[in-house]
């Protein structure tokens, strides 16, 4: 079943049906004033964190699913009729209702026609502001006069902290107050409080103002909007039609304004919304004489539109599959820009309790992005390398706005994640090739804890940390956990393994590029080394194992009866480059013939029966679930990864097509969720619910698909000396052009494949040809064209 369609040419994607499976979202705003918004307006708004500042409730879990939100009701002062301008929360007959909403980059349009009347409401935050727009436009599309009532509703919360608002009604209940005076309500949060107490800043305000028209009523006490015993379908105030002038005084919050309209046939009114913070008691009063009008409000959107097109467009590309073509031009780039800038911490699932930045996940989603706004990620990596400790761990969460590096405690031994710092070999390297700042590698950073280093010195600290960390067979350890929490702790993980194996391969080449020749040489001691090891140890016949743990067991291969194989050690053995020619073929072989599914490649296979003896912490979940033989998301790029490594483009572009969000367009009943975002996790065959996709938005899916399309599959890879195009075509991909900026300079680069699909047969930059697939940065213009024959 279809629901929407991708319009790429505005960058927008349109839902024409407005009861989706489930709530399809968008973000709006920036990381200082944030909001979510659903396609029948539901969401909530905070400033900096959605754990401890959210100033619109949100339930999250709830039954209807995407409420309250930012509501525009209409009533017909003759029939006594009403609706909302978002399909719900009224929810008129689909038969009679007509609804369509067009998510963007940070702003949501949603149109609505009933009984005649046609309503356009737009939803934003003007870059830069402490506060968000809604634009609504209602129009009269029938030959006679009609006489209507517009209802707003925002419900503020009576505790920023979200544990407080929903929980601690002993508190929250009796510390608001709300004023309202002509065409502004104001709500605060401890108004008797001047000073600095417990933890916060009092008083807390929020604004909520109507431009445009004159205001009829209005009412701030939630209760005696709704009535008794009513819900968000039928409010008493608008089924009354008139508003009671209610001020609250402690309980609930909220902010309604009445207009009374009448319009002429093909007459419209414009109506301008403004929410926002209001630190000084002056803030909302000085936004609305700047910002509020129409005209000012379009030039806004304008800026946004602009700011976020440009972000995203730094890579773009033609292929015969226009669904690839919409993730990897629009909303994959999109969705990499939100998961850097919310990390796991603000969505409908993840309601704020992740308050901070997740160190293991960021240091992932900066991978993605890194093309867009380089000088910005390299900004936010330097915060994450001050999150590692001077032991070469890292730590769990890094909060940005109180993270103090060489003051942060150190967490106990047992608190470590073997992973944490194994991402920076390849983070930082991409920061460095796409920026070509070599000088990055001798900056001096503080550790979380204690001391200094430059970045190669936390790198090398880093796999210190990890080689010191070994088990019975020389293998390194997994800690509390190695990128799968749910795995336990293992004596040794063959995914850690992998991991330091690639990393000392990336540090040996960055050392020799410095001219740091001692080093270099160390690197490639230990990685041989650990090349011993695993060949004596780790390759199962048909796979490599997965773990060992204390008590001897051994997981991951032919003798298990659960957990028999484990998609990340297969592919990981090919990414870092152990798995010999031979291995790596026939271990990716057994991941298509083992985990393989139509909707994605599952984590490992048999799935773990709850009273297992398996020592993993999976078994709580139901089976074809997350870790228990789910389809886990975030894996899938890495299997991509390892398939075209192996030049085996049409296996590749299979899995990728499998899991990625667009090839469900027309079939999303199936995963439910939004079918331009990528998502944490799949239902595998295990579940009753298989090919059913849960958590959209935040996961670090989002940055390795972007990478395994763009760098992987298209080839298009930044080098330290300039650009290298090493794509590996599927079949149906006959013909490819992409578009991308490099470190200022344009490449318009079009390829053509040959019958195998991996592989530069030719390389022309500007006309001429060019040995080998790197195109010297130095030899390139600031506009370029380039020719490639594949194989």
């Amino acid at each position: 079943m279809q629901y929407g369609y991708f319009d790429d040419a505005n960058r927008e994607y349109v839902i024409e049906r407005p009861d989706t499976p489930r709530s399809w979202t968008n973000y709006l705003g920036s990381t200082e004033y944030g909001a979510i918004i659903t396609n029948n307006a539901g969401g909530y708004s905070f400033f900096r964190s959605a754990y401890e500042a959210r100033f619109i409730r949100f339930r999250g879990n709830n039954i209807p699913m995407d409420q309250p939100g930012r509501y525009f009701y209409i009533r017909d002062r003759d029939t006594g009729d009403y609706w909302s301008a978002s399909w719900q929360p009224v929810g008129k007959p689909l038969d009679a209702y007509k609804s369509i909403c067009r998510h963007g980059t940070a702003y949501t349009i949603i149109e609505s026609e009933y009984s005649g009347v046609r309503s356009e409401c737009t939803y934003f935050v003007p870059l830069g502001q402490l506060f968000e727009y809604w634009l609504c436009t209602i129009t009269n599309q029938t030959d006679t006069p009609r006489r209507l009532s517009v209802f707003t509703y925002v419900e503020f919360t009576s505790e920023w902290h979200i544990v407080g608002d929903l929980n601690d009604l002993q508190f929250s209940q009796h510390a608001i107050r709300s004023e309202a005076a002509g065409n502004m309500i104001e709500q605060v949060l401890l108004n008797n409080i001047t000073t600095q107490r417990v933890g916060r800043t009092a008083p807390l305000r929020t604004w909520f103002t109507l431009q445009g028209a004159a205001v009829a009523g209005f009412d701030t006490d939630r209760e005696a909007f709704l009535g008794p015993y009513r819900g968000y379908h039928n409010p008493l105030v608008v089924e009354q039609g008139r508003c009671t002038g209610s001020l609250a005084d402690g309980d609930n919050g909220c902010g309604t304004f009445q207009v009374d309209v009448d319009l002429a046939p093909g007459e419209s009114v414009p109506l301008v919304i403004m929410l926002g913070l209001d630190r000084g008691g002056v803030e909302g009063a000085a936004a609305v004489e700047e910002f509020g009008t129409m005209a000012k409000a379009g030039e806004e959107l304008a800026k946004v539109k602009d700011y976020w097109h440009s972000r995203i467009g730094v890579l773009s590309t033609r292929t015969p599959d226009d669904e690839f073509n919409s993730m990897v031009n629009v909303w994959n780039p999109y969705n990499c820009l939100i998961t850097y800038a919310w990390s796991r911490s603000a969505s409908l699932v993840y309601q704020g309790l992740r308050n901070g930045l997740g160190y293991r996940d960021t240091v992932q989603d900066l991978l993605a992005v890194m093309p867009a706004i380089p000088q910005e990620a390299g900004r936010r990596l330097e915060l994450m390398l001050t999150g590692q400790y001077s032991t070469g761990g890292a730590m769990a969460v890094v909060k940005t706005f109180e993270h103090k590096p060489g003051e942060e405690p150190l967490p106990g031994p047992d608190e470590y994640r073997a992973d944490d710092c194994l991402w920076h070999f390849f983070t930082v390297p991409a920061y460095v090739k796409e920026t070509g700042d070599m000088a990055f590698y001798d900056k001096v950073l503080p550790y979380a804890d204690q001391g200094e280093d430059t970045v190669l010195g936390h790198l090398k600290r880093a796999l210190e940390f990890n080689l010191a960390e070994r088990g019975r067979h020389g293998l390194l350890g997994g800690m509390r956990a190695d990128w799968n929490d749910c795995i336990g702790r293992q004596e040794e993980s063959l995914f850690i393994t992998f991991q330091a194996r690639y990393a000392l391969d990336v540090y040996a080449d960055i050392c020799q590029r410095l001219g740091r020749e001692e080093e270099a040489r160390w690197a490639r001691s230990e990685r041989d080394d650990l090349d011993q090891k695993i060949q004596a140890f780790a390759w199962d016949g048909e796979w490599f194992l997965r773990s060992t743990y204390p008590d001897g067991t051994i997981l991951g291969g032919k003798h298990n009866r659960e957990g028999r194989i484990f998609l990340n050690a297969q592919s990981w053995a090919v990414i870092s480059g152990a798995a010999t020619d031979e291995q790596a073929r026939t271990a990716m072989n057994s991941v298509n013939e083992h985990l393989a599914t139509p909707h994605g490649i599952m984590i490992f296979d048999p799935a773990v029966e709850g009273d297992s003896d398996v020592p993993i912490g999976a078994k709580i979940i139901n089976k074809g679930h997350k870790e228990n033989a789910g389809i886990f998301c975030h894996t899938q790029g890495w299997a991509v990864m390892a398939e075209t490594l192996l030049g085996r483009g049409d296996l590749a572009y299979k899995h990728y097509r499998a899991f990625m969000p667009a090839a469900y367009n027309t079939r999303a009943e199936v995963r439910g969720i939004e079918p331009y975002v990528h998502c944490q996790s799949t239902h595998s065959k295990y579940s009753r619910r298989f090919g059913a996709s849960r958590l959209p938005w935040l996961s670090g899916t989002a940055s390795w698909a972007y990478v395994s399309a763009t760098q992987y599959l298209l080839g298009i890879q930044p080098e330290y000396d300039g650009l290298r195009i090493d794509p590996c075509l599927p079949e149906v991909m006959p013909e490819v052009t992409v578009q991308r900026t490099f470190r200022g300079k344009r490449f318009s680069i079009h390829m053509k494949r040959g019958p195998v699909g991996k592989g530069v047969r030719s390389l022309k930059l500007n006309g001429k040809t060019v040995e080998g697939n790197l195109l010297p940065i130095d030899a390139c213009r600031a506009e370029n064209t380039v020719d490639v024959e594949v194989c």
